[in-house]
């Protein structure tokens, strides 16, 4: 798994952004502007965007429809090749991806390339916030790109299952990346049942970023899950609602250096949607990870 490219760290500065985008090999741009409950992110693309930017729409390009694997399953990997290429992906392009602030969505695309074996590729620090306070230009044109070449590989990074997660919770660290009142189900606003996996731990994907909207540094993102129980080496994985934030988690624990690319931390897709839907699979409610 992983691998070496472009791309020193998973994220990448606006300003480095920049000057990539002037460089002999400029990277693919990838805009997956979205939130939870809208207004889609295809509105704020048109509004305004980083110059040469794709907009690739996470509910029906980077997810299968909504079932039983939760509400964004695993993209079918043929239809996953289909829009990457349509982008401009090429097998020997890399590729940045931004959300509109803070990596949390930008992070799933990231995360479906290096599943699909694309390793050079990485998350906008701070996003399309960071790329106009930094002076960045905007542009409302859409682009055409020439089709890229790219072949998705599905593989790339680790995917648990609800019996993985469930395994996991009991042998390693199973970090929720949702709010700490959904991790102790005082809501549930989205699916169907309140809660968390039994023993997992809470670790808001909120946590990674400041004030400003950028990633905190690796040392304090470190420290931040070395006080989760996380420890270099050992196992871990993450889940969210969706399958969507958690990637975020993944990237937040390799910017720290606690996983790397050849040993990245597992992500359970299906998540709390696919495990609140299985009525036989128990729910624990509280502070605390329960089993």
């Amino acid at each position: 798994m992983g691998g070496v490219g472009t791309f020193t760290s998973p994220l990448v500065s606006a300003a480095d952004l920049a000057t990539s985008l002037v460089g002999p090999l400029p990277p693919v741009l990838l805009d997956v502007r979205w939130r939870l409950g809208g207004p889609p992110g295809r509105e704020e693309y048109d509004a305004g965007h980083v110059p040469g930017a794709v907009f690739v729409d996470l509910d029906t390009e980077l997810a299968s429809p909504p079932g039983a694997g939760g509400r964004h399953p695993l993209p079918d990997p043929a239809d996953l090749q289909r829009v990457l290429r349509a982008a401009g992906v090429g097998a020997d392009r890399p590729v940045v991806v931004y959300d509109a602030d803070n990596g949390s969505v930008a992070a799933r695309a990231w995360w479906l390339l290096r599943w699909a074996g694309h390793v050079d590729v990485a998350v906008l620090d701070g996003g399309y916030a960071a790329w106009v306070a930094g002076g960045g230009a905007v542009s409302t044109t859409v682009p055409t790109p020439d089709p890229g070449d790219v072949v998705v590989r599905p593989g790339g990074m680790p995917v648990l299952d609800a019996d993985g997660a469930a395994a996991l919770a009991g042998t390693g660290v199973l970090l929720d990346a949702r709010a700490p009142e959904r991790y102790r189900g005082d809501v549930e606003p989205v699916d169907p049942r309140a809660g968390h996996v039994p023993g997992a731990v809470n670790a808001p994907f909120a946590g990674h970023v400041g004030p400003d909207g950028r990633w905190l540094v690796p040392e304090a993102l470190a420290a931040r899950f070395a006080g989760l129980g996380v420890v270099p080496g050992g196992q871990v994985g993450a889940y969210c609602g969706s399958g969507v934030t958690a990637s975020s988690v993944v990237l937040a624990l390799e910017v720290a250096g606690v996983t790397g690319p050849q040993a990245p931390a597992a992500l359970y897709a299906g998540s709390w949607s696919a495990w609140s839907a299985d009525p036989t699979r128990p729910a624990a409610t509280g502070d605390e990870p329960g089993h």
